[in-house]
Parts: C-alpha cells; structure tokens; sequence
C-alpha cells in the first residue's frame, strides 16, 4: 500500500501569519520544524497503520521547505518546483492507494488562517462549477480522476469543515482554530502530532482505490482584485473574461483544468506591481 502525502504550509500547526510561511525570514525558519512535525506524524501514522510506501509531495511556495533530516527514514520527500500537477504531483503514476492533504487551508475569498487559492493575495475568489473552491477543492477532483481516495486531512478548523465537502470521508485534524486570517487559537505541536498520527493510523483503512471518476466538463472562474489582472490571464488560450475583474475557462478534465490554473496564475502573479498590485 503505498501512501501520497500532499503537504502544503499555512495550514500547519503554530501557522498564523504571512511572516511564518514566506521562505527566509526568521518566523518560516522557525515553523519550519513544526510544518515538518506535522507531516512526520502522518507518516508515522501511516506506517503504524499498515502502510507499506509513503511519498510526500511539497506543495509550499519554494515547494523546499520540509526538513528532511527530521522525516522518518522509510520517508521519500519530493522537493522542489516545477511538476506536471503541482501540490498532487505523483498521483498520475498509478501507483497511490490514498492522498493525504497535510497543512491544507481555506480558499480565497473565504474565512481561514491564511485563506488563499494559488496565490497569496491578488485573487478575490475561485469557483468550480459555479461551487466556491479551496485548493482542496480543486485537488480533490484532480486526484478523483486516478481513483485515489482522499483519506486525511489537517489545517485550521474551517478548513476541516470545508473539506467536509469534498472529502467526507476523510479524517480530519483540527491543529488550531480560526480567529481572523492572522490570528488563531494553536494547539501544541506535541499535542498536533500525537493527534495526527492516530488519524492518519485510522486512516489507511480508507486508502482503497476506486473506479476512476470523469465529472467533466470543468468550468473553473477566477475573480481578481484588479481588472488588469482578468486582462493578462486572457492570455491564455480559452481563459475569457466574464466580468471587469473575472475570467473563466472550460476544461473536459481536471487533469488540464489545474494545469490551465497553474498557467493563468504564473501569468497573473507576473502582472502584480509591487506598490499597486
């Protein structure tokens, strides 16, 4: 049984403000090794249920910022940018009985620690189908389409009870609750990866491949907080605008709606100036 570990940041235990998860300030350095407990205690978890592989995937930023001198040894980190489906990479390969998404948050737009979809800010909101998404949201029918099953999930608590939409079935951890965007109620990481662990121990029972799901057609639309932003994601091809500062695409599969999103926000965040957005 092998397990895909999706690890992204802002969700992680101790996380609550821009300065913990931007690489290279002194706070990042510090949560570094807390975002890391997190996914260690779902890889022990995981071994202790049964499993016989775990990959995790970084899906932060830099996508470098787990240590990999505190992961348990059977662990296998993939590290780095650039991967054909960004923050699920490796889920294509046929070979991943379940999905965790470790350290997962809310989306743009909606209440959370660090609420974002893709990008930190500039976007105002996304929608699936007309469904408002998380990057859970969108990863989750991505990872539908090779028949994996989301089978755990940790962040804040509204992002929890968000998840509770597209993956019902999954366990879910709480690490801290939401106060504002940058303010929330931490548990310890002690305390976060005593309780991750046994989650994710549980849930391995839940790692059974299904019959792949094909849902399409995707409409994916994306709101910006700028108009000249819609403008410059026209640029890629079937992206149109719908609204001053609102554009939509149509994709048969979410296996090219991520990527055409992974396209149209490399080329929004390019058209931010620094001072005016």
């Amino acid at each position: 049984m092998k397990i895909l570990i999706s690890a992204d940041m802002e969700g992680a235990t101790g996380v609550t403000w821009p300065g913990d998860v931007l690489p290279g300030t002194p706070q990042w350095e510090r949560c570094r090794s807390m975002f890391t407990s997190d996914v260690n205690a779902a890889v022990l978890g995981f071994y202790d249920g049964g499993a016989d592989e775990v990959v995790i995937n970084e899906a932060h930023w830099s996508m470098r910022n787990l240590l990999l001198e505190q992961l348990d040894e059977r662990a296998e980190l993939l590290t780095g940018r650039h991967k054909s489906l960004s923050m699920v990479e490796g889920v294509q390969h046929g070979d991943i009985d379940g999905i965790a998404f470790v350290g997962y948050h809310t989306g743009a737009g909606m209440e959370g620690v660090l609420a974002h979809t893709y990008l930190a800010n500039s976007i105002t909101g996304v929608w699936l189908n007309d469904v408002r998404a998380s990057e859970g949201l969108l990863n989750a029918h991505v990872v539908a389409e090779y028949g994996v099953p989301v089978v755990l999930f940790t962040g804040d608590d509204l992002a929890c009870e968000d998840a509770l939409g597209y993956a019902p079935e999954a366990l879910k951890v709480a690490v801290k609750d939401h106060v504002s965007r940058y303010a929330a109620v931490c548990r310890t990481p002690a305390r976060t990866a005593a309780d991750i662990r046994s989650a994710a121990k549980d849930a391995v029972r839940l790692a059974v491949r299904h019959t792949p799901v094909t849902g399409g057609p995707f409409t994916i639309a994306l709101e910006f907080d700028a108009e000249h932003l819609a403008l410059s994601a026209t640029v890629v091809p079937g992206v149109e605008r719908i609204g001053e500062r609102k554009v939509a695409y149509t994709e048969a599969t979410m296996y090219d709606g991520i990527r055409t999103f992974k396209a149209v926000t490399t080329i929004v965040s390019s058209a931010v100036e620094e001072q005016y957005g």
